[in-house]
């Protein structure tokens, strides 16, 4: 295996760790409006995540940085063709942390309220955007012969992108809800799994369709076993969640995740960004790639620090391991 290959696989892998773990603090986040009942419900939720969302944002810088210095055409195209969802999701995340540390910083009610509606729209708006933009990496899209986008903004609201933004919307917000009924307890704890079900649902007929229209369209054995991997895993998921596993549903909608993101980028593979122009001026992992000196570099580069900072994120996870409920809120702090 070439090491541009190599590569294509790490990322993919830093990619497919981004969704797992912001698929469900973006899930918490839109919690906050549709499980939430009062403040201290709220602040419950905002607490479960309040340990380890940016640290789950370490994952989305990684991906970026590893894809500017592997494949920098790639980078190239896709920051330049995708500048205005990708400018939208930067905002929101920018938006969505300051919301998270500003919401306490004063008592007043509609100062508090404020933050709480960004928290819920900082959390969406992403996680359709993430689908839309991935639908359209595997789809393909408007590059010329010099590896440049040519089409706009409503190119890529395509029917196939849209249904990919549903699919990670509603499939974000069932990990939340496994993750919160996980890790609260009492009348939120049973909402939670409640709430999951139905969500599940949705997502299950929405995953299926969109999974097998990328089957059909580019898919081969190996995605077809990762499709087959992802609908049972959200099918034991849901099941889990009924019967009130929810760690195991919590694991199974995590392995929904992996499998969803591993079938996208084995249609994919070797392009990394196909032209629906001419399939000749498609980016692959060769003629996008760095020299063999700077993957070799970043190679060593990712074997040392690589297990450190994935060590360092599993303790942040073990120390805040324990559940939370109202009780466990404050009273000046719920409000």
């Amino acid at each position: 295996m070439e090491l541009h290959d190599v590569w294509f696989v790490l990322i993919a892998v830093l990619w497919t760790g981004y969704f797992f773990l912001e698929g469900f603090d973006f899930g918490v986040g839109i919690l906050t409006k549709l499980l939430a009942r009062d403040r201290p419900e709220r602040r419950v939720l905002i607490n479960t995540i309040g340990p380890v969302w940016d640290g789950n944002e370490v994952w989305l810088l990684t991906a970026g940085g590893a894809t500017f210095a592997a494949f920098p055409e790639w980078y190239a195209t896709l920051f330049s063709g995708f500048y205005l969802p990708l400018l939208i999701i930067l905002v929101c995340l920018i938006v969505r942390g300051v919301a998270f540390e500003y919401r306490v910083k004063r008592p007043e009610e509609n100062w508090q309220r404020n933050w709480e509606h960004a928290i819920f729209w900082t959390s969406l708006i992403p996680a359709f955007l993430w689908g839309v933009a991935f639908g359209n990496i595997v789809h393909g899209v408007k590059i010329d012969r010099n590896f440049e986008y040519v089409g706009n903004f409503w190119d890529l609201l395509n029917p196939y992108a849209l249904l990919g933004g549903l699919v990670t919307l509603t499939l974000f917000t069932f990990h939340g809800a496994v993750f919160t009924a996980l890790k609260t307890l009492g009348d939120i704890r049973e909402r939670a799994r409640k709430l999951a079900t139905g969500v599940g649902l949705a997502t299950a007929v929405l995953a299926l369709v969109f999974l097998l229209w990328t089957q059909i369209e580019g898919g081969d054995g190996k995605s077809l076993v990762a499709l087959v991997v992802a609908v049972a895993a959200l099918v034991a998921a849901l099941v889990a969640n009924q019967v009130g596993r929810e760690g195991w549903s919590f694991a199974l909608s995590g392995v929904t995740i992996v499998a969803a993101v591993a079938m996208l980028f084995l249609t994919l593979f070797p392009n990394v960004m196909p032209s629906s122009l001419n399939e000749d001026w498609s980016l692959t992992v060769t003629n996008a790639s760095s020299s063999p000196y700077t993957l070799k570099i970043m190679t060593w580069c990712a074997a040392i620090a690589t297990p450190i900072v994935m060590l360092y994120q599993g303790w942040t996870y073990w120390v805040f391991r324990k559940r939370i409920g109202t009780q466990h809120i404050a009273a000046e702090a719920a409000h």
